[in-house]
């Protein structure tokens, strides 16, 4: 059976070492009284809540599943999620990040995004009940009305309520455009609403009172297209004036997806027969409304997948020291064995030190991301609000994309690591591989991401917003570009960084031409993107810790960190080479190719 153990210290490390976090927080009037110690002492409540309640569940919730009463569309789920849900409300744990003025702690949003990679880490499955609610949480404290907000915030903030988003459609996933579901208005003010849903994660169980869905769906003259959707809150169980639970609404699963992971959730498919709903928005505005709950679905999927590999490093590692297979190449290193174990291998210390970077990499891009959230909320500065609006609008879509394909390729690097043994249920390898393949897909494709990054988020505004994360880096530059010992980081970060601004001109230029351009080039782009991201970070993360060791620190943390590092520069980061190549090879050898397709 896995184990998992929260990576308290380098959470620590990017906290409060490369970001400072809570000095910037501070600056924020509601994070004033902020301190390290308190973050410290969430965070190590959380691990031990992720490691010894939900962890547990992991392996026996992927192999009992769920399971839906047809007769009457309830939902059971595997055994010991409930319980484990009780304690997680019994504890405050919803409430971590919410407005206290509906009950919430207040802390910053970077304090639960470490939590939720320690509870991913643990049991994705069981995770996403509870992950939801905040999406929903979020859209409704954006966009509800008073009213809305007065009765449903405090449920979904104590986690007595859940929350779910109903976007896809059967014969419509990403382009929301062509929905069908319908929304006829009532005398009361209120709407029946009619259509149905599938792939609905946490749309039906048993762990909670009543589950709120945010249902989109078209009011009767409402335009065609992507501008005739609304945003439409459609609770499980009706909520009278007074707060209290009242007939059951007619929005009920009416079947479970066999899906290839994440079994333990329960992902639905929904079907409403005139239910009563409110309409949360403007009408006709209603994907403004959920972008909210799938912005922050996209960085919570980054996240997931940052916890399935670290999960998945940590057991492959543990296996490697373990398991013994023949001997090295230059002589044998476990002489009182009969063999040496794995670990000597070269490649067997390539697949765990992908993982364990790809890791390190994401949780720095993780941390740092919405630490620019809470900035962009809250901060008392117009101009940093703007800037840091700006530049999470320009990460969310690598954050989804970058860290869930690294996230893949770790699970299966790690897997690679048991070798027959990781196809064995029991060792909890293939779970994370077949767990980890679902988050390239949903709260849009990882090739949707691309799109949106290189098409929206950079060519729209003339890489503007990309110009703005450069100067970080530029400023990095010109800081360690003297010292010697950062050369081997700060040089090809350098390089890139240039490279970069050349391709994105260049693919620019071509999609004025040939807007297909765009998307011919636009997954490789991503991931250069990504990895110029993960550089700057890596080569901020090498800078500390060359100045604690130069300060006489005998921490072996710091020189593992930089040895992590320069495997990441000498065998990841190099990658970029052939993809900005295939980028550059234009759109023609993907479209020009209707006999090769026929």
């Amino acid at each position: 059976m896995p184990s998992y153990t929260p990576p308290l210290r380098d959470m620590h490390f990017v906290l409060h070492e490369v970001l400072h976090t809570v000095d910037e927080l501070k600056q924020i009037p509601r994070y004033a009284d902020l301190d390290t110690d308190t973050l410290n002492a969430v965070l190590e409540e959380g691990g031990k809540f992720a490691a010894e309640v939900t962890q547990p569940l992991n392996l026996s919730g992927d192999s009992e599943g769920c399971t839906l009463d047809k007769a009457t569309h309830e939902v059971t789920t595997p055994k010991g999620f409930k319980a484990a849900y009780a304690q997680y409300v019994e504890g405050g744990w919803p409430a971590l990040s919410c407005d206290p003025e509906y009950g919430g702690q207040g802390l910053p949003l970077v304090t639960n995004q470490c939590f939720y990679e320690m509870l991913n880490s643990a049991n994705q499955a069981w995770t996403m009940y509870p992950g939801l609610s905040h999406g929903a949480y979020e859209a409704l404290h954006a966009h509800g009305t008073e009213a809305q907000k007065t009765t449903y915030l405090p449920k979904l903030t104590s986690g007595v309520w859940t929350g779910t988003m109903c976007l896809t459609e059967p014969h419509c996933g990403t382009d929301l455009g062509l929905l069908r579901s319908k929304a006829e208005p009532q005398a009361d003010g209120s709407y029946k609403i009619t259509g149905n849903k599938i792939f609905i994660s946490a749309g039906e169980h048993d762990m909670a009172e009543n589950i709120i869905h945010l249902v989109l769906a078209r009011l009767p003259d409402a335009p065609a297209g992507s501008k005739g959707i609304s945003l439409f809150l459609v609770p499980k169980f009706l909520v009278k004036a007074d707060g209290s639970l009242g007939e059951r609404n007619p929005v009920f699963c009416t079947g479970l997806e066999h899906k290839m992971g994440i079994h333990g959730n329960a992902t639905a498919q929904i079907a409403l027969d005139g239910a009563t709903g409110t309409l949360v928005g403007e009408p006709n505005k209603g994907l403004a409304a959920m972008f909210v709950m799938m912005n922050a679905a996209r960085l919570g999927v980054g996240n997931q997948s940052l916890g399935l590999t670290e999960v998945a490093y940590q057991n492959a590692l543990a296996y490697a020291k373990d398991r013994l297979q023949m001997r090295s190449l230059s002589g044998p290193k476990a002489k009182d064995l009969p063999a040496d174990p794995i670990i000597v291998h070269p490649d067997v210390r390539k697949m765990l030190l992908t993982a364990k970077a790809y890791a390190e990499g994401g949780r720095a891009l993780s941390i740092y991301s919405t630490l620019l959230l809470d900035k962009a909320l809250h901060h008392p500065d117009e101009k940093v609000r703007k800037d840091s609006d700006d530049l999470v609008a320009l990460l969310t879509p690598i954050v989804k994309a970058f860290i869930t394909d690294n996230g893949f390729a770790a699970t299966n690097h790690a897997m690679q690591v048991f070798g027959g043994h990781g196809y064995i249920h029991e060792t909890g390898m293939e779970q994370y591989v077949r767990d980890a393949r679902i988050n390239l897909i949903y709260e849009g494709t990882n090739t949707v991401q691309s799109l949106d990054l290189l098409g929206r988020k950079v060519l729209h505004n003339q890489g503007a917003t990309l110009k703005k994360f450069g100067k970080q880096i530029e400023a990095l530059i010109r800081e360690e570009g003297v010292n010697e010992k950062m050369s081997e980081f700060i040089n090809p970060l350098a390089v890139l960084a240039d490279q970069m601004t050349k391709l994105t001109t260049e693919i620019g230029f071509k999609s004025f031409v040939n807007p297909d351009e765009v998307g011919g080039a636009s997954v490789d782009y991503l991931r250069v993107a990504g990895h110029l991201v993960f550089g700057y970070f890596f080569a901020r993360m090498a800078s500390v810790s060359l100045k604690k060791i130069a300060e006489g620190s005998q921490d072996p943390f710091y020189t593992a960190k930089l040895q992590t590092a320069r495997f990441y520069f000498a065998r990841l980061f190099p990658e970029t080479a052939s993809l900005m190549r295939t980028a550059r090879s234009g759109v023609g050898n993907l479209l020009a190719t209707d006999e090769a397709l026929a």
